[in-house]
């Protein structure tokens, strides 16, 4: 493909694909056209197709105002939600799929962090205010592709290189530090840009100006490419993780989980994030506070780090099963590799031991404190500590006892303790 000097001339493409080219997507896109009004498909969805990957996400930009594209959208009968209209985006929901639709715009103010924006109807000066030259292309629905930043040229060589000067941009959004970084781990080739790379060193001290939510987002995005190895170095070097997350530096054990997961599948996220960690609660807990993690994975990250088991793969068969039962399969399977990546347990043997997990299916205890109380114990300590003895009791039995078995043996020792009494 050819790159024109012209960056107000479409350059030609085979056209939209996936979603951008359904009957959903015709259907918005004739509800903003319909007197003449242009709209075009633009951002990652563009720079996905150029690659010839379905798009997650649909964007379409416009110059009609928020209230005239909800207009629009409402008196064609498609549904429309003001999702951040206050910076001119509203999201079209139709036939089972949703688009992003938003109003050119131009930055009046940026401070790191917020913009404060004007609408405008100037394509190209809207697409100057976007972070890197692949995510302003822009693509009409007949196929005519728009690249004012060579983003094409970039694309296709793996450069992740930003419009413009690269300070400014980051001096605009301090995220597009960690963006730049997350697109060289999906996109990049070779070595990164360098002016880009430098001018993430130098503003990387910006960073704790982020919320922990946000910074989340992008480094667990990160950790889940294929180079996030190298790219994570990269970060060290630049001081980026130094001013996210200081003790998240293990990058050999995260290495050696990386190589583990080409032969036996991948672990999750959360396996990467605790693999660049110290053991202990301690690094854990101060990466959850700055990471803002949910309950969900807060609970995995730290059982990773401090789990209340001790997993690896050389285990009896006795304390694997112990261990799954306690941890469930998900959690036992990402301490194995963990404990693998450090001990540098052969493919063959981890295979092995990852086996039972696989199949590997959880076993309720049959038992409630209900059940002792209706057996005739009076409410109280000696209820919990009956229970857990009766449990232990089922575990040494490889949990095969039935409810049935439980409760025979549970009056048996309720019997015998009266009889004690």
């Amino acid at each position: 493909m050819s790159v024109s000097a012209d960056p107000e001339r479409p350059l030609l493409h085979p056209g939209p694909i996936g979603l951008m080219a359904g009957t959903a997507a015709r259907r918005v896109m004739q509800s903003l056209m319909r007197t003449g009004q242009e709209a075009r498909f633009i951002g990652g969805c563009v720079r996905d197709a150029i690659l010839g990957i379905q798009a997650a996400d649909i964007d379409i930009a416009t110059p009609l105002p928020p209230d005239e594209v909800m207009r629009r959208l409402r008196q064609d009968g498609i549904r429309v939600i003001p999702t951040g209209i206050d910076h001119g985006t509203v999201t079209a929901l139709t036939e089972g799929a949703s688009f992003e639709i938003t109003t050119l715009r131009r930055d009046v103010e940026t401070d790191g962090r917020h913009a404060v924006i004007a609408f405008t109807d100037n394509w190209l000066e809207d697409a100057g205010r976007r972070d890197f030259t692949f995510n302003a292309m822009s693509l009409t629905p007949e196929g005519e592709l728009y690249d004012p930043f060579d983003g094409v040229r970039d694309l296709k060589a793996g450069r992740v290189r930003f419009i413009g000067q690269a300070r400014e941009r980051i001096a605009e959004d301090v995220l597009r530090i960690l963006r730049f970084f997350r697109f060289h781990a999906r996109f990049g080739q070779g070595r990164p840009d360098p002016d880009a790379v430098a001018a993430c060193a130098t503003m990387a001290p910006l960073l704790p100006s982020l919320s922990g939510e946000r910074v989340q987002q992008e480094v667990m995005k990160i950790l889940a490419q294929d180079r996030m190895v190298e790219v994570w170095r990269l970060m060290i070097d630049c001081g980026v993780v130094a001013q996210i997350l200081p003790q998240a530096v293990n990058v050999s054990r995260l290495a050696a989980l990386d190589r583990l997961e080409w032969l036996v599948g991948e672990a999750h996220p959360m396996a990467h994030l605790a693999a660049l960690l110290p053991s202990g609660l301690s690094a854990a807990a101060d990466t959850v506070e700055r990471l803002r993690l949910s309950n969900t994975n807060r609970d995995h990250l730290l059982g990773l780090c401090a789990p209340p088991v001790d997993v690896h793969p050389d285990l009896t068969v006795t304390s694997r099963r112990h261990a799954l039962q306690k941890l469930g399969p998900e959690t036992y399977r990402d301490l194995l590799l963990l404990a693998a990546a450090s001990r540098g347990t052969p493919a063959v043997e981890l295979l092995e031991a990852l086996a039972e997990a696989a199949t590997w299916v959880v076993v309720p205890f049959p038992l409630k404190g209900r059940d002792l109380l209706e057996l005739g114990m009076t409410p109280g300590p000696d209820v919990g500590v009956l229970l857990a003895a009766m449990e232990g009791w089922w575990a040494a039995r490889d949990y095969r006892p039935t409810r049935e078995d439980c409760l025979a043996e549970l009056t048996r020792r309720i019997a015998e303790r009266k009889a004690r009494e």
